[in-house]
């Protein structure tokens, strides 16, 4: 398999103070250890060991900081972001030329397996793609998980922070990104920005989030498509101290699961 995508890892932080790594006496929170290593480690390197990945590119307010950690996992390219995500996305997409389809993700997803890239790019198409994991896949494995849920009528939705941008329209989903993202969390208020009719149906759920998806799409010119995630654990990502010890939890038994087949 030839790698074709860039890789663009979202690794600067909102404004105001993070209360994970403060909590661990640091100031950025794509360095809070995780097994012994930044969390951005887990992610450079899971990156690397994907055949479908050709580049790797982070983008930070403050790449200086990173670059240790970034190094030891193999490298990539560090480049400053601007105020906005969106923005630095769209700056990053447009220098590139869309020369290679993009996959978006972030440093606080450590629990970033080779298995959900390859699964997430095999189904996305069109122009932009999204993952999501369903809730009751989730709470068949973790019964107690609390995320922000985007409830439709095909189900209730959680992002996994893997999004493809595979098409020059994309910079339209990256111009509404920009206007949006304060209402990233919230359903109705998000797609308020496609029309009245669409808020007012994702509100009532009386749309499924894949129809919903494609609708918005279509308002801004383009094939907008759900890819919907098998592994739960993609919706995983480390914002707190809870899902911190998660994602401890889970990182180790992924290791003893490793040392037991290497053993076999």
């Amino acid at each position: 398999m030839q790698a074709q995508w860039t890789c663009i890892v979202l690794a600067g932080q909102r404004p105001g103070p993070d209360m994970l790594a403060q909590h661990f006496a640091l100031e950025r929170k794509a360095l809070v250890p995780l097994r012994g290593e930044p969390m951005i480690c887990h992610v450079v390197r899971t990156l690397h060991l994907s055949p479908h990945i050709g580049k790797v590119v982070i983008l930070s307010q403050d790449i200086e900081h990173l670059r240790p950690a970034v190094d030891a996992a193999g490298g990539a390219i560090l480049v400053e972001s601007q105020n906005s995500i969106s923005r630095s996305i769209k700056a990053q997409a447009e220098s590139l030329g869309f020369s290679a389809p993009l996959l978006v993700t972030t440093a606080d997803h450590p629990l970033l397996t080779v298995e959900m890239i390859d699964e997430f790019v095999r189904h996305a198409d069109g122009d932009v793609a999204v993952a999501m994991v369903e809730r009751q896949n989730m709470l068949q494995q973790f019964p107690d998980a609390q995320r922000t849920w985007l409830r439709f009528s095909d189900g209730a939705w959680s992002g996994a922070n893997l999004f493809a941008l595979m098409t020059q329209k994309s910079s339209f989903a990256l111009d509404l990104w920009a206007d949006a993202e304060q209402d990233r969390k919230k359903a109705w208020r998000l797609f308020l920005h496609f029309g009245l009719r669409l808020a007012t149906r994702a509100l009532t759920r009386t749309i499924g989030l894949h129809q919903a998806m494609e609708r918005a799409g279509k308002r801004l010119g383009l094939d907008a498509k759900l890819v919907p995630l098998s592994d739960p654990v993609a919706a995983i990502d480390v914002d707190k101290l809870s899902d911190h010890r998660l994602a401890e939890k889970i990182l180790a038994e992924r290791e003893a699961q490793s040392r037991e087949t290497n053993v076999a």
